[in-house]
């Protein structure tokens, strides 16, 4: 009788614990059917993933500590579910493939920003890898993460970045391995019960050798302060990320890097504001942002701003967006210019699963060949200088 007493004590005690912890598997799988169209720069039409929404698989946790304080974990890797590979990332926040940052260049900017070479490989948790500490303080976040000035650019765009209507505004001068999320973080984030006003600060590392050449390379910070209640939201954000600047011997515009080796020469910061109104028969957002990389021989600085909505219309959701991307190079007589056009249609046939199609247009000028087409010029060719470049997707997605 004491025996089963005591295990069913035993029992009763494993029970009570397992009740202030639980562990989710989520998910997005989202498969789109894709054709870009850089005219005499080539197409391509594919099979392709996160068309809507980015394609991941994740684990998350909380165990309950007692005292209103909690401890969390969030793991989340990106998957390319068109060919069963993983997505890759940056571990220590710098470019590890050639780049050129000159907006008059072809030359692809998606993997250089990535910071990994491509290929083959297996599940990473590339997008979010996170440990935390909760409670009425706040929360304090340790490791990969997304960095503050990104979600401006996510939350308050119909499109997000991903698929053809992807933000323009992301694919700017100032793109960078640490233009979405950073490694080797800290992060805090304000608590959720401060009337409507939410934020976070995060710093990271690089984590290179003192002694190495640029040892500060992919150091860096950002800051992210918004309020929101009812149907208005509204942030603003700023980040500084630390690449060398070494001089070199003319002060032109492809002069600040260097693509034979993929060393950004001057330090990238990124600001933007964000505000979106939901007015029950449309959501209007907006997003505009000033970015700059500065070094010893020169700098670049874009500004750029980006008009959307989207409509809710039965079982589906109508999205719109407009966006302009203006890049002002000192050494040149011209300011490149990109403009964006984006209409699609998602229609949820249930709560985790919903079928799509996207349209977007980019037109270039003034010397404009490259950086601001990439999310409609993505793995087909080059885009063509001051030309336009095409793109429609057409998918289905669902989560779990």
């Amino acid at each position: 009788m004491k025996k089963t007493l005591i295990a069913l004590a035993v029992l009763a005690a494993a029970g009570a614990a397992s009740a202030q912890s639980s562990v989710t598997i989520f998910g997005v799988v989202d498969a789109t059917i894709q054709r870009i169209d850089n005219g005499t720069g080539g197409a391509v039409t594919r099979l392709h993933n996160s068309g809507e929404s980015s394609s991941r698989l994740g684990f998350r946790g909380v165990e309950d500590l007692g005292g209103g304080m909690s401890a969390q974990f969030w793991l989340e890797a990106g998957v390319n579910n068109d060919d069963g590979t993983g997505q890759a990332g940056s571990a220590n926040n710098q470019f590890l493939a050639p780049v050129a940052l000159d907006p008059t260049s072809t030359t692809a900017r998606t993997v250089a920003a990535s910071g990994v070479r491509p290929g083959q490989q297996g599940l990473m948790f590339n997008r979010r890898s996170t440990v935390s500490l909760a409670g009425g303080f706040g929360e304090i976040r340790l490791g990969r993460d997304y960095t503050p000035q990104f979600y401006n650019l996510n939350v308050f765009d119909p499109y997000g970045t991903v698929g053809v209507g992807a933000q323009l505004l992301l694919s700017s001068v100032s793109l960078n391995p640490t233009s979405v999320r950073a490694s080797n973080s800290i992060g805090y984030l304000l608590p959720s019960n401060l009337g409507g006003i939410y934020g976070q600060a995060q710093y990271y590392r690089g984590e290179n050798v003192s002694t190495a050449a640029n040892s500060g390379d992919g150091n860096g910070w950002g800051l992210r302060l918004g309020y929101a209640a009812g149907p208005f939201n509204v942030a603003i954000a700023t980040s500084r990320t630390t690449y060398g600047t070494v001089p070199v011997a003319a002060a032109t515009a492809s002069a600040l890097a260097t693509p034979a080796t993929g060393q950004v020469l001057g330090n990238i910061r990124q600001t933007n504001l964000g505000g979106s109104f939901d007015f029950g028969v449309a959501k209007l957002m907006g997003v505009v942002s000033r970015d700059s990389m500065n070094s010893a021989v020169g700098s670049f600085e874009g500004r750029g701003y980006m008009i959307g909505a989207t409509m809710p219309v039965g079982a589906g959701l109508i999205k719109a967006s407009v966006a302009q991307y203006t890049t002002d190079i000192p050494t040149s007589g011209t300011d490149p210019r990109a403009r964006k056009y984006a209409l699609g249609y998602v229609h949820n046939l249930s709560k985790r699963t919903a079928i799509y199609t996207t349209y977007a247009r980019v037109s270039n000028s003034n010397g404009v060949a490259g950086f601001a087409s990439q999310p409609v010029t993505g793995g087909a060719g080059s885009p063509v200088l001051n030309g336009s470049s095409t793109g429609y997707d057409l998918g289905i997605r669902h989560s779990f």
